[in-house]
């Protein structure tokens, strides 16, 4: 192999020694114009403009006219598929670990399959399949958790030995494989032509295209899009699509009213290389070696191969204006670990003659995820961008997604994990972005174990008891930008083992957890909880209860000081937001959601609520630290803290009221958990947290109180039987489907938001159910763990998948909460999904192809419980976020 690559290294070296090589070698993939620009000038006004004449862009056109939208004008700053879609790899790989992705995948190879014949335009697609392999047996289940999701889906996949890869790719070396996952409908295509492709058929249904028009910036008016400043003139319009790639952080910031797109550029490398001396054979599968870190299809009888490297190059920090790119530098000694990992896995490339090295700019956005959705800030202003280098495997599916958004309100999938929306201004930061996209394109490739959490930019949102709880033994999770504690570290702990425990198997915070979770039931646990989002809602008159009442399905006109859990629906019935409310006056509310729903359930009710100088929503957020004090003594603590009593005859439970704890004063305590456990939680002004937490922590001393983290709080709420939203609950599930009818009042006088499909639902039934799951022949020990998004199985027939999971200490029990579906067995339709449905099931959950029996429930295991509680402290309303 060293020989080999002394070979290959002097060839570069040559070639590098030699610049003219480089000016013959120009790309040689085609992007001559198909779809004829419109040499005419820029009209006046349209109903829908996109910026950007890549595969995204092209693909929301093509959609948009599809779905009979007609007055449509593409612009691009260049050429048609001149950026980085020119340079993109073409691979359409549906092999992704998100359903959602794979979803956009899956649409998108079928949308190829069938263009070339639909637009005349030859798109060079070829289904090759794929071959992904596993060096280690950790990379091996992470595979087979994929191969369960696709096929479920009904996407062909398979487990295979190395031998089968060897008779697939006979040029591949297997002698360091475990094994590999096989898709067979996987496909190569000319990206640039598939964008092509999809511009002609976008022009035939009368979209305009316009090339060399550059988009200076989008005027907003009101907080909402009024029209397009180009350099050929203006444009009204009621749409805008920033669909700009590596410029649409740019072009968000350019107006007067940014709009935050957090995307930034790196290089990516791949080498092209002459056909072999025997030709590769077009068929050949694509191979992705992620251990390699590596991936290399056939290219015109040679390999195209490239990959995800350690230390990548952040590139245009600064904001460049270049408008195609152009071939940025070749950097050989960059590349070097790639090739030798290139040349590990395919020995036998001894006579390869290299062409190129393409380094383009690729976009990465800060958890990995592209980014679509309209602007928090400004309606009508809609986002496609960051495809962290899938452009061409999302771009179909994303494409028909936003333009689904932008004609019907809503697309037709739950996206909400790549919602514009997830983000806030905090991550725009170009600092930010710069450290994060470092760490983020190397992670492409990384072995991604379950609750695994970025190192860059982190501490950023803080509670003011960050330092005190670090020096206790916090070990940090990040949520929204927000520092949370997953869990504690005693005093004596191997500290290095608990944070490079990484598995999918027992994790080794099992027992501190464990401990955790037993305070919370036998004596007091202190969590904080400061990242909650917190609203005030407030008017002079009426109108804030008015309003309210119409945006929430429960019922919020209660006595002052109580709380009332409800969801936040949408027309469809489904959960926007699932919060709890505080009435602290006849006049004025306390909301508290989760806390990735900052910007979402602000703009939500921004849009919903009437520009009234008398209604005021303020978000106060910032201003409260908030401490969960769980479990049966939490009474007992502060009672003596404040000198009042607080048995549940002088506090019942889901009430509120204003106390002062030791010295500090207008402190707003409230008789939840959102665990099902007794107790409270303190919202406390932050000048006054850490004397509160102070005096909590001493005054429980005698009663064991002991600090607690979010991984306690998720077994707590999932062995109760509790969704959260974001994960269990969204924008398509409603309150009948996940047993919460009773936080909804149909009859509470007037007609609130999804009113009408929840009557129509309990009129008529579901078509899903939110269960629960205890796994019967499981070994916590030695089996693999369920974690989300395992597939359930009910008589053998697949129903539905999980949404989350966790350890029960008490059960002593995995419980896996999901929904079932019932499928007709010989057509395949949706029916309702009736109790009996669920009790007379035999349940299987699958973990990376291992089913394992389950005991399916509609109610939780409340008889179960050791600890008999009074009733009212049962939180019946069994929710939680995170």
């Amino acid at each position: 192999a060293a020989g080999m690559f002394l070979r290959l290294l002097s060839d570069i070296q040559w070639r590098a020694a030699h610049p003219k090589w480089r000016r013959m070698t120009g790309s040689q993939r085609s992007t001559s114009t198909t779809a004829e620009p419109h040499p005419l000038s820029l009209p006046a006004q349209a109903q829908v403009v996109i910026c950007g004449g890549g595969i995204v862009g092209t693909s929301v056109a093509y959609h948009l006219s599809k779905m009979g939208f007609k007055d449509i004008v593409l612009l691009e700053q260049g050429r048609l598929a001149a950026g980085t879609t020119r340079f993109c790899a073409g691979i359409v790989s549906t092999a992704r670990p998100m359903s959602i992705e794979l979803k956009m995948a899956h649409y998108s190879n079928k949308l190829y399959q069938q263009l070339e014949q639909e637009t005349g335009v030859q798109t060079g697609y070829m289904k090759t399949g794929s071959i992904s392999l596993a060096q280690t047996q950790d990379r091996l289940i992470s595979l087979k958790r994929i191969a369960s999701s696709l096929n479920v889906m009904g996407i062909p996949c398979e487990i295979i030995s190395p031998k089968k890869v060897s008779q697939l790719h006979p040029l591949i070396n297997i002698h360091d494989l475990v094994g590999a996952m096989y898709v067979p409908e996987d496909a190569l295509v000319s990206s640039a032509n598939v964008s092509l492709a999809l511009a002609t058929a976008a022009s035939r249904n009368g979209v305009q295209i316009h090339e060399r028009t550059s988009v200076s910036h989008v005027t907003i008016q009101k907080g909402r899009v009024t029209g397009v400043e180009t350099d050929r003139g203006r444009i009204q319009c009621e749409y805008f699509v920033n669909c700009a790639g590596q410029w649409a952080y740019e072009l968000g910031h350019s107006g007067e009213e940014p709009v935050h797109i957090p995307v930034h550029a790196c290089e990516h490398f791949y080498l092209l290389t002459h056909p072999l001396q025997e030709p590769l054979s077009s068929s050949l599968p694509t191979i992705v070696d992620p251990d390699g870190r590596i991936y290399i299809r056939n290219w015109q009888g040679g390999i195209l191969s490239g990959g995800f490297e350690k230390n990548p190059k952040p590139l245009f920090t600064e904001g460049r204006n270049q408008l195609e790119i152009q071939n940025l530098q070749e950097d050989w000694d960059h590349f070097g670990p790639l090739l030798s990992a290139l040349l590990r896995r395919m020995p036998g490339l001894e006579a390869l003659q290299i062409k190129q090295l393409v380094n383009c700019p690729e976009s990465f956005t800060p958890d990995m995820r592209c980014i679509m959705g309209e602007s928090p800030t400004a309606r009508g202003y809609f986002v496609l961008a960051g495809m962290n280098s899938a452009g061409i495997s999302y771009g179909g599916g994303a494409g028909k997604y936003l333009a689904e958004w932008i004609v019907n309100g809503y697309p037709s999938e739950n996206v909400w994990p790549l919602d514009l929306k997830r983000f806030g201004t905090l991550q725009s930061s170009r600092t930010f972005l710069r450290h994060r996209v470092m760490e983020v394109m190397p992670l492409m490739y990384d072995l991604k174990v379950p609750r695994w959490d970025f190192q860059t930019g982190r501490q950023l949102r803080t509670s003011p008891l960050y330092d005190r709880l670090d020096a206790q033994g916090a070990r940090w999770m990040e949520k929204h930008g927000f520092e949370r504690v997953k869990y504690f570290v005693p005093p004596g702990s191997d500290l290095l083992d608990l944070d490079h425990s990484k598995t999918f198997y027992k994790p080794d915070w099992f027992d501190i957890v464990g401990a955790e979770v037993k305070c919370c039931k036998e004596a007091v646990c202190v969590i904080d909880m400061s990242s909650f989002t917190k609203f005030e809602i407030s008017s002079t008159g009426d109108q804030a209860l008015e309003n309210l009442q119409y945006l929430f399905s429960n019922d919020l006109d209660v006595p002052v000081g109580h709380v009332v859990h409800t969801g936040m629906l949408n027309e469809q019935g489904g959960y926007e937001n699932d919060c709890s409310i505080a009435r602290l006056s006849k006049r004025s509310f306390f909301m508290i959601s989760p806390t990735d729903q900052q910007v979402h359930c602000w703009a939500w009710l921004k849009n919903h609520l009437p520009d009234d100088s008398n209604l005021v929503l303020e978000d106060v957020t910032w201003k409260y630290t908030a401490l969960n004090l769980i479990g049966p003594r939490a009474v007992d603590v502060l009672s003596e803290l404040s000198y009042a009593p607080m048995t549940a005859e002088h506090f019942p439970s889901l009430f509120c009221k204003e106390m002062s704890v030791g010295y500090a004063n207008g402190i707003r305590v409230m008789s939840i958990t959102h665990t099902g456990e007794p107790g409270f939680v303190l919202y406390i002004p932050i000048e006054y947290a850490l004397h509160v937490y102070n005096e909590v922590m001493n005054m429980g001393q005698k009663y064991g109180i002991r600090n607690a983290g979010y991984y306690a709080l998720r077994s707590l709420r999932i062995e109760k039987f509790f969704a959260f939203w974001g994960q269990d609950l969204d924008a398509f599930t409603t309150p009948m489907e996940c047993g919460r009818e009773f936080q909804v009042k149909l009859d509470k006088g007037m007609e609130f938001l999804g009113q009408e499909v929840l009557l129509e639902q309990k009129q008529n039934g579901v078509y899903k159910r939110f269960t629960m799951f205890i796994l019967e022949d499981h070994d916590t020990d030695m089996d693999l763990w369920p974690w989300w998004g395992e597939p359930i199985f009910r008589n053998g027939r697949y129903v539905g998948k999980t949404t989350s999971s966790a350890y029960s200490y008490t059960l002593e029990r995995h419980v896996c909460l999901g929904f079932v579906h019932h499928f007709d067995e010989q057509t395949g339709e949706e029916l309702v999904v009736t109790t009996d449905f669920i009790n007379q099931g035999e349940y299987e959950i699958d973990i990376a192809g291992q089913r394992f029996q389950a005991k399916a429930k509609l109610y939780p295991f409340s008889s179960l419980f050791a600890q008999r509680r009074r009733k009212d402290d049962m939180e019946l309303s069994g929710y939680q976020r995170e």
